[in-house]
């Protein structure tokens, strides 16, 4: 039998790029470790410049949306779920109704979609710009300006190594400073100088010293240099001689509409204002003389990713993340690592039910599809970061922290997963906003509680003769006789956790033998 999921020669990958101005469709073919391109599909549906005063996208923003991945969907119908990923940026990050939208979303696409964080979406920039670059010891400065956010990267070959992300992009700057479509010199100065002073917080990570060449990728700098090629402008590099005359151009028609320049698409034409200002701000806060246009971006970061999963040696972001993670947080990690192997002995013993059954609430996630055991792992690595805020309530501190940091490899969904466990890892249940009818979610869960039990006198506990087992909404433990005495305080906290599970639709049941 042939199995889909192994990525091949001839194999057909697919990346949907939900991003703030446009949504693009790109299909391209693994053939000997590179991505040739098959198809690709572009539709301007401008969803940034739709999010009204609560920051909620309006209906009609959500209806063109829906209607472009219809379409996208259509073309996709016959591939494999794993040989599929559509990820959102930035306007889906602020927007308040984001649940929602995805939810239709994924319907009329028919494949998952992930909202990623600001760094994941400039790892992911930076993994498809560096693999269409000749490879070479350079140190690569690599920005992309797009809908409501810039990207910037610092990296050397294939690895991104310092990444930011800032809420300005051509849609939300041309909103803010030029929403009457006046294209005066005095409208593009205070762009350009708010641009600046925005952007002045990376400044001093991104100067010169960092980097040998300076790329510019896809939206923005890709329209601009489009223009300036027809303008007899050298169409590989933006230059400051460059941008000058297209500020010049702007400022001489006036207006967006009137704007008449060869290779400026029409849907460019309300967004060109901001992006130029953007531009030119970059230009001057890192004193740049000129941005190499470079061919890859976020939709090739995400083709590459999806081969990366697939090869004999895929990079370990998400564990990498973690692991400095921790260390900033200064999590004691022979505790932490202690709690790790206990949960995952915990879970390995009742997983086997979790294959078995027919019951599952949503659909898992990329990373619960091909790594089930590393997620309570990672989890159980992080249960005690929110130490390093307050001892008091520490699992709450951890979740929020979860919930609002920035993991390369991680999207939004994916941490809120590991929030979930972290603030559920003690104390009471029915605190947490979960589904409690998941039963992969309930699954870890337990097996984090108990390992943070057996662990709580900070070291590594003998598990011999302890067995898990599950049978149904039911959980059963079973402890040698000789616990009772040797261990008591565990065996209080056993009891507790026994009454917790009791005010869910799940039940805990802890015996000794006669």
């Amino acid at each position: 039998m042939k199995n889909d999921n192994i990525v091949s020669n001839e194999t057909l990958l697919a990346a949907v790029d939900l991003g703030s101005n446009s949504f693009r469709l790109e299909i391209g073919r693994y053939e000997n470790g590179h991505i040739q391109r098959v198809d690709y599909l572009k539709e301007t549906v401008r969803q940034g410049g739709d999010l009204d005063e609560e920051r909620n996208l309006k209906p009609e923003a959500i209806e063109r949306g829906l209607k472009c991945l219809a379409r996208f969907g259509e073309t996709l119908k016959d591939f494999p779920k794993h040989h599929v990923r559509a990820v959102a940026t930035q306007t889906l990050r602020e927007a308040k109704n984001r649940d929602e939208f995805i939810q239709l979303a994924k319907k009329a696409l028919g494949f998952d979609i992930e909202v990623i964080s600001g760094v994941e979406e400039a790892r992911l920039i930076y993994q498809g710009v560096s693999r269409l670059l000749p490879q070479s010891n350079e140190k690569r400065l690599v920005i992309d300006i797009g809908g409501r956010s810039t990207e910037f990267i610092l990296g050397q070959h294939l690895d991104a190594e310092t990444t930011d992300s800032l809420r300005v992009g051509s849609v939300a700057w041309s909103l803010k400073y030029f929403a009457d479509g006046q294209l005066t010199d005095k409208n593009l100065q205070r762009a350009e100088i708010a641009a600046e002073s925005f952007l002045d917080a990376v400044a001093s990570t991104y100067q010169r010293s960092q980097w040998d060449v300076a790329y510019g990728a896809s939206g923005t700098v890709g329209a601009v240099a489009e223009v300036l090629g027809y303008a007899g402008f050298d169409e590989n590099k933006i230059t400051r001689e460059g941008l000058a005359w297209l500020r010049s151009q702007l400022v001489k028609a006036k207006t967006a509409d009137k704007l008449d320049l060869m290779g400026l698409k029409e849907d460019r034409k309300a967004v060109i204002g901001g992006g130029l200002s953007i531009l030119i701000g970059i230009f001057d806060l890192l004193k740049l003389d000129s941005l190499v246009v470079a061919k890859g971006a976020l939709r090739h970061g995400l083709l590459y990713d999806m081969m990366n999963e697939e090869s004999d040696t895929p990079i370990d972001l998400c564990g990498a993340s973690i692991a400095r993670l921790t260390t900033r947080f200064g999590v004691n990690m022979k505790h932490a690592q202690n709690v790790e192997k206990v949960a995952l002995g915990f879970f390995d013993a009742v997983s086997p039910a979790l294959q078995k059954s027919a019951h599952q609430p949503h659909e898992l996630s990329r990373l619960e599809q091909t790594k089930p055991r590393q997620i309570l792992g990672w989890a159980a690595l992080c249960h005690e970061i929110g130490t390093s805020i307050s001892h008091n309530e520490s699992q709450k501190h951890g979740a929020y922290i979860l919930d609002n940091t920035e993991l390369m490899g991680f999207s939004q969904s994916e941490l809120h997963a590991l929030s979930l466990l972290v603030l559920g890892h003690y104390g009471k249940l029915k605190k947490l906003e979960a589904d409690f009818n998941d039963e992969h979610f309930i699954t870890k869960l337990l097996a984090l509680r108990l390992a943070v039990i057996f662990c709580h006198s900070r070291n590594m506990p003998v598990l011999k003769n302890i067995r898990l087992e599950r049978a149904g909404n039911t959980f059963f433990l079973s402890l040698p006789s000789s616990w009772q005495q040797a261990f008591p305080q565990t065996c209080y906290l056993l009891e507790e956790e026994v009454l917790a599970w009791q005010k869910t639709n799940w039940s805990l049941v802890v015996s000794t033998p006669d």
